[in-house]
């Protein structure tokens, strides 16, 4: 469902050319919740999710606001891209998705994946974002160990052998199977475009864009995140201007499911227009 960090082991990310979405528009075009009046906030969802999952917290939320809740390019309603994705296309597409609504200006809620995307848009299209709330949020590449570059030489070899033309058809079926297994649970769920969008994906690292986030920056992580590591909040405060995190005892990757009221009133507090002390 969130297994962002690890995906398929192929370190390509290439992508094949993919289209920008800011080139072409809101394209695909998103299926979402559009609701209330106020200043607008937009929800982004983490990886093989859709935005569901925000619907115990949008009541919460919802006082005083309007918010734009899309599904994701790949997820729930919305269709998959053309071509496999980077990081900085969905951050395009979510710009083009604003502009054909008419917002000029949001606050930004990202989970998981869905932080990773608001990272980029708020470090590339500066203004278009004025707060942000990064939840077990993505974006921190892991430091590659002995072991993990084993298994990426490994994967390589079996892909390269379900490709060559002078194995038997049996030994390159086998050696897909094997590789298929050495993936995450996510790349294994994934296909086609969005399973090399996934690669893309996991292979950034926006630590070098972190400096650049010129606005308030709210971190909310699970003590126990198995996914987006504590260790990732600390080192993004660390690295961001103007960033606080509060750490949520006891929670996981999802801790604004797991603690909605908490997560809501301390939302609450940090995007009010005065400035106001967040607490835990």
């Amino acid at each position: 469902m969130a297994a962002h960090r690890s995906a398929g082991l192929n370190g390509d990310t290439s992508g094949g050319g993919s289209t920008a979405a800011g080139a072409s528009g809101e394209i695909p075009r998103a299926a979402l919740e559009d609701r209330g009046t106020g200043h607008p906030l937009l929800l982004l969802h983490g990886w093989g999710v859709s935005s569901e999952l925000f619907v115990p917290i949008l009541d919460g939320l919802q006082p005083g606001r309007r918010l734009i809740v899309p599904d994701l390019p790949g997820f729930g309603a919305t269709p998959e891209p053309g071509s496999p994705w980077s990081v900085h296309e969905y951050a395009a597409w979510c710009v083009a998705l604003l502009d054909r609504l008419g917002v000029a200006t949001v606050d930004l809620i990202g989970h998981s994946n869905g932080g990773r995307i608001g990272i980029a848009m708020a470090a590339t299209y500066p203004g278009r974002v004025s707060r942000m709330v990064l939840a077990g949020s993505a974006g921190i590449r892991p430091r590659q160990t002995l072991r993990s570059a084993a298994r990426v030489r490994a994967y390589k070899l079996l892909r390269a052998m379900e490709r060559s033309g002078a194995l038997p058809s049996a030994l390159r079926r086998a050696a897909a199977r094997r590789a298929d297994q050495r993936g995450s649970a996510d790349y294994r769920a994934a296909s086609g475009v969005m399973r090399g969008t996934l690669v893309r994906l996991v292979n950034e690292d926006l630590r070098t864009l972190l400096p650049r986030l010129h606005l308030p920056v709210l971190l909310i992580w699970g003590e126990h995140d198995t996914e987006s590591p504590l260790d990732d909040g600390r080192l993004m405060e660390h690295l961001i201007p103007d960033a606080g995190l509060v750490v949520f005892e006891g929670a996981g990757h999802f801790a604004y499911l797991e603690q909605p009221a908490r997560f809501c009133r301390i939302v609450e507090v940090f995007l009010r227009d005065e400035p106001g002390q967040v607490s835990a």
